[in-house]
């Protein structure tokens, strides 16, 4: 058990490894179609006509909720870094679980 946890570990190290090399960013990527505030517009009307495809980035920054509406050239730029933030994000879980496993087993704590 513990060499299939050390070979784990040494899988985490180097996939977070070669993601922090290429570059990630936090939060997500959302597709959102909206109503504008113009009463006769197609959008209030039935059926609904809503406005968009807009996309969005949303992430959270010293502890407040970030949103920028992105054009579609930079969401296609930006799509791969959010998800390597993503997988950075799992990754790091993934990590402190196995680590603490690890040193449970070490001392002797009984998991």
């Amino acid at each position: 058990m513990a060499k299939r946890d050390d070979e784990r570990l040494e899988r985490i190290r180097t996939e977070l490894a070669a993601l922090a090399v290429e570059g990630s960013l936090p939060g997500s990527l959302v597709v959102r179609t909206l109503r504008c505030g113009r009463r006769n517009c197609a959008c209030h009307q039935d059926p609904l006509k809503l406005h968009g495809p807009y996309v969005q980035w949303s992430y959270s920054y010293r502890g407040k909720r970030v949103a920028r509406w992105l054009t579609a050239e930079q969401a296609d730029r930006l799509r791969a870094q959010v998800e390597r933030g993503r997988r950075i994000k799992e990754l790091t879980a993934e990590l402190d679980a196995a680590e603490i496993r690890r040193v449970e087993r070490a001392e002797g704590w009984g998991t």
